[in-house]
């Protein structure tokens, strides 16, 4: 991993990361979703990735955008062993809840010292997954991937168990808390319905499952392992 006395800008660190979070959605990775991923202009965006370029960190491949090069991509796995080791911190240690932490750790990232980020990672027992079920990389930049589909994707009849939510927007999170869908539920498909409408599921152990109909945002916003 990086060490703090090696470290790039945040902005940079910030860069890194969200090519490596659209990528690993397997999102277009272009100046424009850059762009509106970080929320800046195309022109700011543009002119970033042709610094990352040029310090071979990210790479212009034809018919595929911007790719992260294995530099890139131990820094981007790096930042986000920090980001996501500080949510897991605050959400076991401090009592913040899941749609607080993200914003928290985002300020954090870029100021913790590669010590404290040991010792909170071994205070917590090296934890594999942040709260949000996102994988936290080891201190070698290596994942554990799970192997998972988008509620999305799923058939009716399709039975398994909520590991991840990527969505870090704050009210869809509480959404999920108030209507109790959270990451180790046990999820079932019952029904998509037509014209693009909402896909029902039940969330809960059979016995005492809840049925919620679902819109489109939530349904690409959760991952299932499916059993």
């Amino acid at each position: 991993m990086v060490e703090s006395s090696n470290r790039r800008s945040a902005s940079i660190e910030d860069y890194v990361r969200a090519i490596y979070g659209l990528a690993e959605r397997g999102e277009p990775v272009t100046n424009t979703t850059l762009a509106a991923r970080l929320e800046v202009s195309p022109s700011s965006a543009s002119g970033m990735v042709t610094k990352l370029s040029q310090q071979g960190l990210v790479a212009h491949v034809p018919y595929r955008g911007i790719e992260l090069t294995g530099e890139g991509r131990q820094l981007a796995r790096s930042v986000l062993r920090r980001h996501r080791l500080i949510e897991s911190y605050l959400v076991s240690e401090l009592g913040y809840t899941w749609d607080e932490v993200h914003a928290e750790a985002d300020r954090l990232e870029h100021v913790v010292s590669d010590l404290l980020v040991d010792r909170i990672a071994a205070k917590l027992g090296n934890p594999v997954r942040d709260p949000h079920g996102d994988p936290i990389p080891a201190i070698d930049g290596s994942i554990e991937e799970l192997s998972t589909r988008l509620l999305d994707d799923l058939p009716p009849g399709t039975v398994g168990e909520i590991v991840r939510v990527w969505d870090t927007d704050p009210e869809l999170l509480r959404y999920l808390s108030d209507h109790r869908i959270a990451l180790g539920e046990r999820i079932e498909v019952v029904e998509r319905q037509p014209f693009g409408g909402p896909i029902v599921v039940k969330v809960g152990a059979p016995a005492d499952a809840s049925v919620h109909a679902l819109g489109k945002e939530i349904a690409q916003a959760l991952s299932v392992a499916v059993r």
